[in-house]
């Protein structure tokens, strides 16, 4: 979970997550490249004297500052690209679980194999070391499988978001978005609505609870 300390993106939990780690480090190196060369540029133009009265057009450099953001691009897309379709695979999910936002608690289900149903709400203050985002039922779901999850809404617009897992799906009242991920480690993540719900929008946490899939069964 995030410590009031950090600033960077929370440690990944899942392999898409990881991916998009390694994707926001990669566009960060690229746009620092570009900052360095601007800066330099623009140093270099102040501080020197020298001027040309007679420049009117410069087709080799026009040529040059056109082509030269379309490859830096080019190297942005591709990537971007390759991590938007891997997020939107779905191959062959384990488990699918249904998850309906409410005004201001959650609601899963697990329908595939048993016919289970629970509300989850926010433990009070006094009752919790994590403060706004322990619940008193957490979400347990088996590591190193396959699931998705189908989101929807009851009333108005939330947004279903575990950030260490790479999740963040709008719950749309009539409307089933659905997202998929593998939870690659054992752990507790913790997630929050990210969609403004009204006035408890910010009590309305989400807590998921990673176990080996023998104690998911049991």
């Amino acid at each position: 979970m995030t410590t009031w300390a950090n600033i960077n993106l929370q440690e990944s939990a899942s392999p898409i997550m990881e991916q998009l780690i390694q994707f926001h480090d990669h566009t960060l190196m690229i746009m620092l490249m570009i900052l360095m060369i601007v800066s330099y540029m623009m140093i270099s133009l102040l501080l020197n004297s020298y001027i040309n009265r007679f420049l009117l057009e410069g087709q080799m450099i026009e040529v040059i500052w056109t082509i030269l953001p379309a490859i830096i691009l080019i190297f942005i897309a591709i990537p971007s690209l390759r991590l938007l379709y891997l997020m939107d695979e779905i191959n062959n999910p384990t488990i699918t679980l249904k998850v309906i936002g409410h005004q201001w608690y959650w609601n899963y289900e697990y329908s595939d194999f048993m016919n289970i149903e629970f509300d989850s709400y926010m433990l009070p203050q006094n009752e919790s070391i994590f403060r706004l985002l322990d619940v008193d039922n957490r979400l347990s779901l088996p590591m190193n499988t396959s699931v998705r999850v189908v989101i929807t809404a009851a009333d108005v617009l939330h947004s279903w978001t575990v950030p260490s897992l790479g999740i963040k799906a709008d719950a749309t009242p009539g409307r089933l978005n659905q997202v998929s991920f593998m939870i690659s480690r054992p752990g507790v993540y913790f997630g929050q609505c990210s969609e403004i719900c009204g006035a408890n929008h910010s009590f309305m946490p989400i807590v998921i609870e990673s176990i080996p899939i023998k104690s998911f069964m049991s």
